[in-house]
């Protein structure tokens, strides 16, 4: 004879009840539709959570290789940058520092004419603090200092230039507010830059808007004398408000920071509102489930009244008869989570890893919809629609529990 598993009385039958068969198959229908409606929900929990997720941290990671982390100015202008940069270098958690000179302008070539945001770098400098050179398409950003004629270089983002039909190589002109000196005075007259390299940052408001010039170059473009900012890029992007206050009270009040979470407050604070709406809105759908469950548990106590009494007269007392049903409803929320879970963790992987879905990029600024599982998430929508599950299945196992034995079999 074979051993029988050695299970508690009440999960054995919990499980035959779970398993009915014949007159008792209306149950199990029942039974398991609960249980599709509790996978489905947790499905859609979790995918809901990775989309916004994914958005959130794709569009981070592309505004960070963007831009740097810190921007410091200083009080008065800052006339060495080298010594800047030298000093801030060693600020703790600091990993790179650059110059920074930024202004507006018009830039154009044949009959197509495009408003540019030009941006004063130090090549040298640029790659510790944003991605620009590892985003090169072609050409280099190191050739903005190489002088090969008597023409300053420029690098233009990937969909700036499409704009404009122009390749490495090509001339474009540029035309800022500034001007230049002229017999009449100083007049703005567009300048000519040679092509040098196209980037493609990944983020749509750079890619069209953004060029890159030296920055001896950019201070000739917009008269100035000194740099704008020193940008800093610190090891942990979390840490990048403390490192701001850190750079002000260590090296005075004149020196002035602005962090990547303040420059991007309203955008990630609007990501994160939208992210626990979606949450709670699609967590409704885990609450309907539980309610079928407590439908299942009822009509199965309605069900297996007789059952019950007998049980109760063979000496089960109420906690036996309790934990038989809420046995049975935390199988169907077990089953449930697990498929549930299981699936949506597939599907977010399958279509974040094929790019399923796409999105217009000058919208949304990013080219597909990602989706991102992050292990907390995960294992908190688990553990939330197990708990549903487990309050779902305590009403009905009560009354299961309270049923007169004498009254459930006086007219069997």
């Amino acid at each position: 004879m074979s051993a029988r598993p050695n299970i508690p009385f009440e999960l054995h039958v919990a499980l035959r009840y779970l398993l009915a068969k014949r007159k008792q198959a209306f149950i199990s229908v029942i039974s398991l539709i609960s249980t599709i409606g509790v996978a489905v929900g947790v499905m859609a929990v979790v995918i809901a959570l990775a989309v916004m997720t994914g958005l959130q941290q794709e569009l981070r990671d592309r505004i960070l290789g963007s831009n740097p982390h810190v921007y410091v100015s200083k009080v008065g202008g800052i006339d060495d940058y080298h010594a800047e940069v030298a000093r801030l270098r060693q600020m703790p958690r600091v990993i790179g520092a650059a110059p920074d000179v930024i202004g507006q302008g018009l830039i154009f070539a044949g009959g197509s004419t495009m408003p540019v945001s030009i941006k004063g770098v130090d090549p040298a400098l640029e790659p510790s603090v944003t991605d620009v050179k590892t985003a090169m398409q072609s050409g280099s950003l190191d050739a903005l200092t190489t002088r090969g004629d008597d023409v300053p270089g420029i690098v233009l983002g990937k969909d700036l230039a499409a704009s404009l039909h122009v390749m490495v190589g090509d001339s474009v002109q540029v035309l800022t507010l500034e001007g230049v000196l002229t017999p009449m005075g100083t007049r703005p007259l567009p300048r000519r830059r040679r092509v040098v390299g196209l980037f493609k940052l990944g983020l749509y408001e750079f890619d069209s808007t953004y060029a890159f010039v030296s920055l001896q170059d950019a201070m000739r473009l917009f008269d100035k004398r000194q740099v704008d900012f020193i940008q800093l890029r610190v090891d942990d992007i979390t840490k990048a408000p403390q490192v701001a206050a850190t750079v002000t009270r260590q090296l005075g009040d004149q020196y002035l920071t602005e962090d990547w979470t303040v420059m991007n407050k309203s955008l990630f604070s609007a990501l994160t509102l939208e992210k626990i709406a979606v949450s709670l809105a699609v967590g409704l759908i885990v609450l309907v489930a539980a309610l079928n469950i407590v439908a299942t548990l009822i009509l199965l106590v309605m069900e297996k009244h007789r059952d019950v009494a007998i049980l109760k007269t063979m000496g089960a007392n109420a906690r036996s008869v309790t934990a038989i049903f809420m046995a049975q409803g935390l199988l169907i929320g077990l089953v449930g989570t697990t498929v549930g879970a299981a699936a949506g963790y597939a599907l977010s992987f399958v279509f974040d890893r094929y790019q399923l879905i796409r999105m217009p990029i000058d919208v949304y600024q990013v080219s597909h919809l990602p989706f991102t599982v992050l292990p907390r998430d995960f294992a908190l929508v688990i553990a939330v629609a197990i708990l549903i599950c487990f309050v779902a299945t305590i009403y009905p196992s009560r009354q299961a529990a309270r049923l007169d034995p004498a009254q459930a079999l006086r007219y069997e």
